[in-house]
């Protein structure tokens, strides 16, 4: 049977937070047309939203377990992985020629983010895995080097071609859909839905990685297509009170 209301509990980093680049300011803000708060006008319940700016998933671990010691939500889902595939670029730039890491390692990001499904699992909790939105290389490489024409060409002689930033980032979009499968945990693709609009980049800020707010509400889009799709009792308009969880 379906139930009156649902506990959501929202664990991610600065997009999830609602982060967008404001231009006029060249500032972070943190904008109130984000999907989470778009999304949750939708469901019967409450999301709580613990997203930290800057958070990998070696945060998110302990995000989300200080937030399980205080209650149990029914469901949670986890948007982790823009942070854990970057890089500190000032470093890179100030030695290109030699090797550096990301934040978190493919292999232990992968690793992190089956123990934090298994935990979630262990304590009844439903986990469900977003994938990455896209990001604009070249807009991205502008920032990271901070308009400055030495800090990018030492980024770029590191990376090799710009493109390599587009591909990691990918990797890591890759290892979420491969540990959703191996491990069955549902999964909202949130990367395919800016990639079937006609030019994804003018959903980003101008740092190239942030969704702006129309970015937003193609992930609110797609999370309530999803919930339509596969759960569509967990929305408020859902009158059937077959199925459930």
């Amino acid at each position: 049977m379906t139930r009156e209301s649902y506990s959501i509990l929202l664990a991610g980093d600065s997009i999830s937070k609602g982060v967008i680049l404001e231009e006029k300011r060249n500032r972070y803000i943190v904008t109130d047309e984000n999907y989470v708060n778009i999304v949750k006008e939708k469901i019967k319940g409450t999301v709580k939203n613990i997203s930290k700016f800057g958070a990998t998933i070696l945060k998110g671990i302990e995000m989300v377990d200080r937030e399980f010691k205080k209650e149990k939500p029914d469901i949670i889902v986890l948007e982790f992985g823009g942070n854990d595939c970057d890089f500190n670029w000032e470093e890179v730039a100030k030695k290109p020629g030699e090797e550096h890491f990301p934040k978190t390692g493919y292999h232990l990001f992968i690793q992190k983010l089956k123990e934090i499904i298994e935990f979630s699992r262990d304590f009844g909790v439903i986990p469900v895995l977003m994938t990455l939105p896209p990001l604009d290389a070249d807009r991205y490489l502008k920032w990271i080097s901070k308009m400055n024409k030495e800090m990018e060409q030492n980024i770029l002689t590191w990376l090799g071609s710009v493109t390599k930033i587009y591909w990691w980032h990918e990797k890591y979009d890759s290892a979420i859909r491969m540990v959703a499968e191996h491990t069955n945990t549902l999964l909202i693709d949130l990367r395919t839905a800016f990639l079937h609009q006609s030019d994804f980049r003018n959903f980003l800020c101008k740092d190239g990685i942030h969704p702006n707010e129309e970015g937003h509400k193609i992930m609110a889009s797609k999370i309530i297509e999803y919930l339509e799709c596969h759960y569509p009792y967990i929305l408020k308009n859902f009158k059937n009170m077959r199925g459930g969880f």
